[in-house]
């Protein structure tokens, strides 16, 4: 079968990253942790792009993922600063969360320069969803409940206490005028997936997460997605989820998905991930992952991430002084 020239190109492109001369760094054993249980933003980062990683050839094993729960993403970051520092065939699945974390301090004597940042792989937009019979059925009818009974309402969310998930639904009520919004009952799972099994079983009453972790359900007809927290509607078969801003709300909320590695691993491991996180973004093949996920263009990699985890994070410390949950 011919290739298209777009395919070539690509082959071409993949050929001469991974060429390897004599002492270049050749992966084996890739294992890529995910800090939550299975379901959640994170799992899905480490199981596609480790199926992306060995479909496109540029390794030659499946790539292992293990799930690490516990602390919102703060488990595996010890794990990986005090055990497996200086491993060149780890990669870690990171997104916002886990700067938010780092930024607020939860992570216990755990700092971002502890660990290389490799690359992202797209960003995932905040929602604010429901189950699919609940009485709640507009962004307006949740905040006028958390404004006037917001005992009667909890909101599961896949990171800790004061974590992304949590924030999401704090940065909205901020904007839809709440002015106590210490007052919001939030419930911390360990991941997406068991956010939304909660939600699934009425045992709380809206769901913080991401788009990737509900298009699943929304297609299965399971959940109703009050907001986006994005600037704009997303495209194709999300385009009839409506914005917050659209209703009112202006809160934008976007979690970027990508990885880190540990902070002992060798330059030319570290040269050759942030290329192959690089070439996977590329390919045809993550451009249909993205589609389908509902994930948004998103891509830095290497020292260019390096300085957007250190603003973004002075940018959430000042968030969340802001609005109390950090002195």
């Amino acid at each position: 079968m011919l290739w298209s020239t777009r395919r070539m190109l690509l082959a071409g492109a993949l050929a001469a990253v991974l060429a390897t001369p004599a002492g270049a760094f050749e992966p084996s054993g890739v294992e890529c942790i995910a800090p939550a249980n299975p379901g959640g933003g994170w799992d899905f980062t480490c199981r596609q792009v480790g199926r992306a990683l060995q479909e496109l050839g540029i390794v030659k094993e499946p790539v292992r993922v293990t799930n690490m729960a516990g602390g919102g993403g703060g488990v595996a970051f010890a794990y990986v600063v005090t055990k497996r520092n200086k491993d060149d065939n780890l990669l870690v699945a990171a997104s916002t969360a886990t700067v938010t974390r780092l930024a607020q301090g939860a992570y216990v004597d755990m700092r971002a320069d502890m660990v290389r940042w490799i690359g992202t792989v797209g960003a995932d937009y905040g929602v604010i969803a429901v189950a699919a019979d609940s009485p709640i059925k507009t962004l307006g009818d949740l905040m006028e409940a958390l404004k006037t009974r917001p005992q009667e309402v909890a909101i599961a969310g896949g990171s800790a206490f004061g974590g992304w998930d949590h924030l999401k639904v704090l940065i909205a009520a901020k904007a839809a005028g709440i002015e106590d919004v210490t007052k919001i009952k939030y419930v911390a799972y360990k991941g997406g997936g068991e956010a939304m099994t909660a939600l699934l079983g009425g045992h709380v009453q809206a769901f913080s997460g991401d788009i990737s972790e509900t298009v699943g359900f929304i297609e299965a007809g399971q959940v109703r997605v009050l907001a986006v927290l994005a600037p704009e509607r997303l495209p194709g078969k999300l385009a009839d989820i409506p914005t917050a801003r659209e209703q009112g709300v202006d809160a934008i909320g976007a979690n970027w998905r990508g990885f880190y590695a540990p902070g002992g691993m060798s330059d030319e491991a570290y040269g050759f991930w942030v290329e192959a996180i690089r070439q996977v973004y590329q390919s045809e093949l993550w451009q249909q992952v993205m589609a389908q996920s509902g994930l948004m263009p998103f891509a830095l990699y290497g020292q260019e991430l390096e300085a957007f985890v250190r603003q973004q994070s002075a940018d959430i410390a000042a968030l969340s002084r802001e609005i109390g949950l950090i002195k």
